[in-house]
């Protein structure tokens, strides 16, 4: 069943980059699949329909592209959700929902499905939705996730009570860790933080600075960015980047939580692309990273 997906999505090498919102955009995706991987477009917290199809522009005529969104933002945007089905994607992932209506509908148009899961019950409810490729996401990833067991203990447990392709996710830096995972049972792997410096990624001077500087050491779990912006996150799914002056500020303040104050400051080092105000998502894997790389490149070092 492995085998028949990879040929299915023409992987030629076994990594997909991960729909990281805010990085992961036409560019990078359709210079992962020229690489021989999977190129995912990502719509986060803040995807809307025109962002999507603004980024899918971007993609050549002909190119295989998979499409990333996060749950509740598909729900409160169905039209965003519309345009992911009209662009027949190689694969649609929907992520951090517990209600799986919308792989009928992706199946009925043709297009292979993949969620993330965090523990072996998401992975049951998913395997039993029908859902074609599930995502063992280890608390080691950047951005958001539930940060309940490692990477390679995840997948473990998760190929225990599925058939189907099981994706490896989490501080995947290189070629030796894409050989452990696969040796482990990983039908390939999903791959964020090492791409977030290619020349392809939409990640901001400011954001790349601080990458580069960083290393795993420096990335915390937190919730204080999605708190001072209003997004709709689930208590229990943190994400994880890099600790900065902001979330020295906010991360452990008492209640009540100053939202409009914290959200105020937030957007104006938005506005600035300062780094040291603003959520810049990683993994544990963030010091690895190498500057000028392309896409190809990065997939090539992932390359087993």
């Amino acid at each position: 069943m492995q085998d028949d997906w990879k040929a299915q999505l023409g992987l030629r090498v076994p990594v997909v980059n991960a729909p990281m919102g805010g990085a992961a955009g036409g560019r990078l995706a359709a210079a992962v699949s020229a690489a021989g991987g999977l190129g995912m477009i990502g719509m986060g917290s803040s995807g809307t329909a025109e962002a999507l199809q603004r980024e899918l522009a971007l993609v050549p005529a002909g190119a295989r592209v998979g499409i990333g969104m996060v749950d509740w933002v598909a729900r409160g945007n169905p039209e965003m959700f519309d345009v992911a089905i009209d662009a027949r994607p190689a694969l649609l992932s929907v992520s951090f929902g517990s209600d799986f209506d919308w792989v009928a509908r992706a199946r009925a148009a043709g297009i292979p499905t993949v969620t993330q899961v965090a523990d072996v019950a998401e992975a049951r409810v998913a395997h039993d939705a029908g859902v074609d490729v599930l995502v063992a996401r280890g608390l080691e990833g950047g951005g958001h996730g539930r940060p309940l067991s490692s990477r390679d203990e995840l997948l473990v447990s998760v190929l225990s009570v599925t058939d189907r392709p099981v994706l490896a996710a989490g501080a995947i830096s290189d070629a030796e860790d894409v050989r452990r995972v696969r040796a482990l049972g990983a039908a390939a792997v999903w791959v964020g933080t090492a791409f977030l410096l290619t020349t392809e990624a939409l990640t901001t001077p400011g954001a790349r600075q601080a990458l580069l500087a960083a290393t795993g050491s420096d990335t915390v779990l937190t919730r204080v960015f999605d708190r001072a912006l209003g997004y709709s996150w689930p208590p229990d799914i943190p994400e994880r980047v890099l600790a900065n002056r902001f979330t020295a500020r906010w991360h452990d303040q008492p209640p009540p939580f100053d939202e409009e104050l914290a959200g105020a400051e937030l957007r104006a080092a938005i506005t600035r692309d300062d780094p040291a105000e603003q959520s810049v998502n990683a993994g544990v894997g963030v010091g690895h990273l190498r500057d000028g790389l392309s896409a190809a490149d990065v997939v090539a070092m992932l390359t087993p």
